[in-house]
C-alpha cells in the first residue's frame, strides 16, 4: 500500500543522531570507542536519580502520572512559579513540536537562526509553516536582524541559548531590548537545554523575565547536565494560557514513570551538578589549549561542547577520527563540534585529533595508535 506524501513533508530530511560507540567498534574492529558527538554528560546520571529507579520498576505495569504532578511540584518549588505554568515533554524536542502545532497554521512564519538546533526548522515544516532563516553573526545570534525579519505572519522566534552548535549566548542586555520589539501576535521560544552549563554573569534570568510578563516560553531538559538523555524528559515554563493550550494537544502519558521519578531525584543532587560543571570547565580549557597550539579558530563556549574550525574538509576529519575510535559531530564545511568528555576521553580525542590534523592526507587514512 502506498500513500501520497505532501511535498513539504517529503522534503524534510530525517534527523541524523550521532553514531553509537558500539557501532564504530564493530565497524572498525576496535575497542573502547569514545563518543563526543551528542553533548551528553559523560559523568552519567545523578546517583540520586539512579537510586530511585529500582523501586519504580515494580510499578511499571501501571500507567505513569499523566500530569507529572510530583515533578511539576518540584520544578515549581525550584523556580518559584505555579505548577500550572509548567509542561513536561518527551525531551524538549516534543515541546518544540507542540509549540509549532498550537501557534502556527500553514503559511505562518517562524524565525530561526542558522546554524542552530535543526529540530526547529523540521518542526515548522511539519505544520507547513515557513522558516525565515537569519544567519548568525560572528557565531552569535543577531537579534536585531531577527527583529527586522518579523512579519504580520510571524508566530514564533526561536533562540537557542547557549546556542547549539556554537556555544555562544544571548546575554541579558541583548535579550530584553529584543523582547520589547516582539509584537503581540508572536512568541519567543528560549531553548535553554545547556543553560545549567552557562557561567557568564549576564546570562539571562528568563524565568524572572517570564514572571514580569515578557512574551516567552522557556524550554529546558534533563538530557544534558542531569545526564538523563536516555529517559527523554524535558519541561517548558510559560504563561498559563500557552501551557494550557499545549496540554490540549499533548499526548496522554507523554513522559514515563522512570523519567519522572529520576528527574525529581536529579533536581535535588547539587553535588552532581557542581561536579559536572567543574569537569566541563576543565575539559573546555584543555580543548582551547590544544586548538590554540594547532593554530585553529574556535569559539569560547558556554555549553558542554566546543565549535572548532579545522581548516580542512570537516567531514573527512570526522571520518578519520572514527578510525581512531573517536566520534565527534561534523556540522558543516570545516566545522566540528566536540563534546567535553571524561578526562581519559578528552585525552583520547586530543591524541587522535593531533594525528589527523598533522597527517599529510586524510584520504584513506588508516588507523594508527596515536
Amino acid at each position: 500500500m502506498s500513500i501520497e506524501i505532501h511535498p513539504t513533508i517529503a522534503a524534510i530530511s530525517p534527523y541524523t543522531p550521532g553514531r553509537l560507540a558500539e557501532e564504530i567498534e564493530r565497524e572498525f574492529g576496535i575497542t573502547q570507542a569514545t563518543k563526543l558527538a551528542s553533548n551528553e554528560n559523560a559523568l552519567g546520571p545523578s546517583p540520586k536519580a539512579l537510586s530511585v529507579l529500582q523501586d519504580v520498576t515494580r510499578t511499571l505495569n501501571r500507567y505513569p502520572d499523566g500530569n507529572g504532578n510530583a515533578l511539576k511540584k518540584a520544578l515549581a518549588t525550584k523556580y518559584g512559579v505555579a505548577a500550572e505554568r509548567i509542561i513536561l515533554g518527551n525531551g524538549s524536542d516534543e515541546l518544540i513540536s507542540l509549540l509549532v502545532k498550537v501557534a502556527m497554521v500553514p503559511d505562518d512564519d517562524a524565525i530561526i537562526a542558522a546554524p542552530s538546533f535543526s529540530i526547529y526548522e523540521k518542526a515548522v515544516a511539519s505544520v507547513f509553516g515557513n522558516a525565515t532563516i537569519v544567519p548568525l553573526t560572528n557565531n552569535r545570534y543577531d537579534l536585531s536582524a531577527m527583529a527586522k525579519a518579523i512579519t504580520p505572519r510571524t508566530r514564533l522566534l526561536f533562540v537557542c541559548n547557549p546556542n547549539n552548535p556554537t556555544g555562544t549566548i544571548v546575554n541579558n542586555e541583548q535579550l530584553i531590548p529584543f523582547l520589547h520589539q516582539i509584537p503581540k501576535h508572536a512568541l519567543v521560544v528560549v531553548d535553554e537545554a545547556y543553560g545549567e552549563y552557562a557561567t557568564a554573569p549576564n546570562y539571562p534570568d528568563t524565568i524572572g523575565l517570564l514572571s514580569q510578563g515578557y512574551p516567552l516560553v522557556v524550554l529546558r531538559t534533563f538530557s544534558k547536565i542531569y545526564g538523563l538523555a536516555g529517559l527523554r524528559i524535558g519541561y517548558g515554563i510559560g504563561s498559563t494560557d500557552v501551557i494550557e493550550t499545549m496540554n490540549k494537544v499533548r499526548l496522554p502519558f507523554n513522559t514515563n514513570t522512570l523519567a519522572q521519578r529520576a528527574a525529581v531525584a536529579a533536581l535535588q543532587d547539587d553535588e552532581h551538578i557542581n561536579a559536572s560543571q567543574t569537569m566541563n570547565l576543565t575539559g573546555k580549557e584543555l580543548f582551547y589549549d590544544v586548538f590554540t597550539q594547532l593554530g585553529l579558530s574556535f569559539v569560547h563556549s558556554e555549553a558542554n561542547f566546543v565549535y572548532v574550525d579545522t581548516k580542512k574538509n570537516g567531514k573527512a576529519v570526522f571520518e578519520a577520527l572514527l578510525r581512531f575510535g573517536v566520534i565527534v559531530r561534523h556540522i558543516n564545511g570545516p566545522m566540528l563540534r566536540i563534546t567535553v568528555g571524561l578526562p581519559h576521553e578528552n585525552e583520547q580525542f586530543i591524541a587522535a585529533f593531533r594525528s589527523v590534523m598533522q597527517a599529510p592526507s586524510l584520504s584513506n587514512m588508516s588507523r594508527v595508535t596515536p
